[in-house]
């Protein structure tokens, strides 16, 4: 563990608020100069932690972001931290990186051959490409994140670079959207993959200066290995997919002689998690103190959850800018006056229902909230019967 000065924590949280408040950078830089030439990875966790504390949103913070790093980044690219073991977690989240660097730069290529617009159909398959960084960004959100946050506080300031996930896939749609139109503007063209560069390659920067190593700090061998096998039910973007070394697995049902009985019937742990998990439907169980406690795995899960998110805070199981309306269905359900929520989305092609509804016992307790989400796309174009088998 890294132990943080605090009087220089103090120091380089007045300076970036004279950077929120549009102060002078050169004077604010020659004031705090000592403490910026020797700012650490885990330091900029505080700090950029700090603003969110103060009532600043992730938004917020982005708009100094980039003017605050680039000020800090001498002496984090001279920060020397322990590197990944190879085929670890980590490890393949570098090498995606560096694939999607690649990837950019066949991009930049046809660009600056002022090519853009005779080879505007090939452009569009390459910015397709791009969503299958995703993943990555998936297993950063589900996977890493959760194991840091568990660790210290500083790392709740991660819901910045979740806004930057989506600001990227905000940002891709938006070049695919000017590639398909027929009147493209090659002037608007280039001012919208300018920003697609500097998001995507902004955040490569920004794990590979501080959240790369400040992680490498605080997680242990033991708990990589883990994050590394929970990577498997996640895409690799741009690099092959390793081979994870099979191990004994044990189904762990819970005691075999315990039953879950009711006046409907009784099942034992096996029985019950094959019955679950065999619903069409994504099942994640949040209890009554907002954190998650289970969900279910179906043979096709809609949206991605790892073991990493159980005892997570549901607050952080969402972008930011979702928050409020999560906070806002919980405290209905508390105080009773709603017991469900619905919504609908089109993802990828396909109609999804996403439900929740509040659980209470018998005296009328609030005891959680479960969330149900459903891939409905077959059953809204149901028609007439079908009393036939038919496989």
């Amino acid at each position: 563990m890294v132990d943080i000065d605090r009087k220089k924590i103090e120091s380089l949280k007045e300076y970036v608020q004279g950077v929120v408040d549009n102060g002078d950078g050169k004077a604010l830089y020659l004031k705090y100069k000592e403490d910026i030439e020797t700012v650490t990875p885990q330091e900029c966790f505080e700090i950029f932690t700090s603003k969110l504390e103060k009532g600043y949103t992730p938004k917020d913070v982005l708009k100094i972001l980039d003017k605050v790093i680039n000020v800090f980044h001498k002496p984090l690219s001279n920060y020397s931290w322990k590197k990944p073991k190879e085929d670890s977690f980590l490890y393949y989240l570098i090498k995606e990186n560096e694939a999607l660097t690649k990837k950019l730069e066949e991009i930049k290529k046809i660009i600056l051959n002022k090519e853009v617009e005779i080879k505007k159909d090939e452009l569009l398959v390459r910015v397709k490409k791009l969503e299958e960084f995703n993943q990555h960004y998936l297993k950063k959100e589900n996977i890493l994140f959760p194991y840091l946050e568990k660790k210290m506080d500083r790392f709740h300031g991660l819901t910045i670079m979740w806004s930057l996930h989506d600001e990227a896939r905000k940002n891709i749609k938006r070049v695919e959207n000017l590639l398909e139109s027929e009147n493209m503007s090659v002037e608007e063209f280039n001012k919208e993959i300018g920003s697609l560069f500097f998001t995507l390659l902004g955040i490569v920067k920004k794990e590979k200066l501080i959240l790369f190593p400040a992680s490498m700090e605080v997680i242990s061998d033991e708990e990589w290995e883990d994050m590394h096998a929970q990577s498997m039910d996640y895409g690799f973007p741009f690099i092959q997919k390793p081979a994870l070394e099979k191990k004994e697995k044990l189904d762990l049902y819970g005691l075999e002689a315990t039953k879950f009985k009711t006046n409907t019937g009784e099942l034992n742990f096996e029985q019950m998690m094959l019955l679950l998990n065999a619903l069409p439907v994504d099942l994640t169980f949040v209890d009554e103190n907002n954190k998650v406690r289970f969900f279910t795995r179906p043979k096709d899960r809609i949206f991605p959850r790892s073991p990493a998110v159980i005892g997570r805070d549901v607050e952080n199981c969402h972008p930011s800018e979702s928050v409020d309306v999560v906070n806002k269905i919980i405290e209905a359900f508390k105080d009773g006056s709603k017991d469900s929520a619905r919504f609908w989305i089109d993802l990828k092609g396909r109609k999804i229902l996403i439900q929740y509804f509040a659980l209470k016992n018998s005296k009328d307790e609030y005891k959680g909230v479960l969330e149900v989400s459903q891939d409905i796309t077959g059953i809204r174009e149901l028609e007439g019967e079908r009393r036939l088998l038919e496989w």
